[in-house]
């Protein structure tokens, strides 16, 4: 097959022997399986800024830092430099997420390095040894529907854990692996405590995990694990091996509209009563 230009460097270099097949395209890379000496890994060769059609990418940068002011101010600017500069921050964030997250104990891809665009990782396989589904292409019994659900639901609390929301999690972005569910693309992963839209993305992420595995197990679908999860999350008492319940109850607040009623009328009296005594002292000057 013909081999992407992003890849012949690494050929070149003797860092990939062959290229075998393209596994997919996608809105922000393309991947490929590749053989590097006698082992078959997966190569992500992101795609160009102008090429990229993923939405609302500014959201997910919120928040991330850059070393190099003089890089932060390009990018500011949306110069030439700046642009390039901001391609490589939304690259390195996956290769950072992944090695944050493999660390923390999520199953991710295991990353091994990430040159000129080009991040080498694990090839994820499934219990024949062929490349691992998406969970989109898969179908579950309720028990195994419930087990990969509780399975993911706890990565995406060591995810939290570790600091880190997905952002753009779904059955498309997980693997079915002979050992599991393991979670992929993270380019657009956000920093859980710097971004103003953590909150609404992590809920997006649970309730779409939610709604896939409540196709098999429909009593998934009444559970609030993303309320329950982040508010133990803001009240600092979120582990990795935090009890979950999946239950949550909104604080209910009951308005007294008297009392609130005789506070505004309070309130009036004094602002008026001060605008008489300023007339008083007008006129006795």
């Amino acid at each position: 097959m013909k081999i992407p230009h992003r890849i012949q460097p690494l050929i070149d270099d003797g860092m990939i022997d062959a290229v075998l097949q393209r596994l997919k395209s996608g809105k922000e890379a393309d991947v490929y399986t590749v053989l590097c000496g006698e082992e078959i890994r997966c190569a992500k060769v992101y795609k160009e800024t102008t090429q990229r059609s993923f939405k609302q990418a500014v959201h997910y940068r919120e928040g991330r830092s850059v070393r190099n002011s003089r890089s932060a101010r390009a990018m500011q600017k949306n110069s030439k430099f700046g642009r390039k500069q901001q391609e490589e921050t939304w690259q390195t964030a996956e290769v950072d997420a992944l090695f944050r997250l493999e660390n923390a104990g999520v199953r991710v891809p295991q990353p091994y390095m990430c040159i000129d665009g080009v991040l080498l990782m694990e090839l994820v396989t499934d219990t024949e040894g062929a490349v691992a589904p998406r969970l989109s292409d898969v179908m579950q019994t309720g028990e195994e529907a419930l087990a990969g659900f509780h399975t993911m639901i706890r990565n995406i609390v060591r995810m939290l854990c570790a600091g880190i929301v997905h952002g753009d999690l779904s059955e498309f972005n997980v693997l079915q692996a002979a050992e599991g569910p393991v979670i992929i693309d993270l380019p657009q992963a956000v920093d859980a405590s710097a971004n103003n839209h953590a909150e609404s993305m992590f809920a997006r992420d649970v309730g779409n995990i939610t709604a896939y595995y409540g196709r098999f197990a429909p009593q998934l679908l009444n559970t609030r694990y993303a309320k329950e999860i982040w508010l133990l999350y803001e009240n600092g008492k979120l582990t990795p091996e935090t009890p979950l319940t999946g239950l949550f109850e909104e604080e209910a607040h009951t308005v007294d509209m008297d009392s609130l009623l005789d506070e505004i009328i309070t309130a009036e009296d004094e602002h008026y009563e001060r605008l008489r005594a300023g007339k008083a002292r007008d006129e006795e000057d």
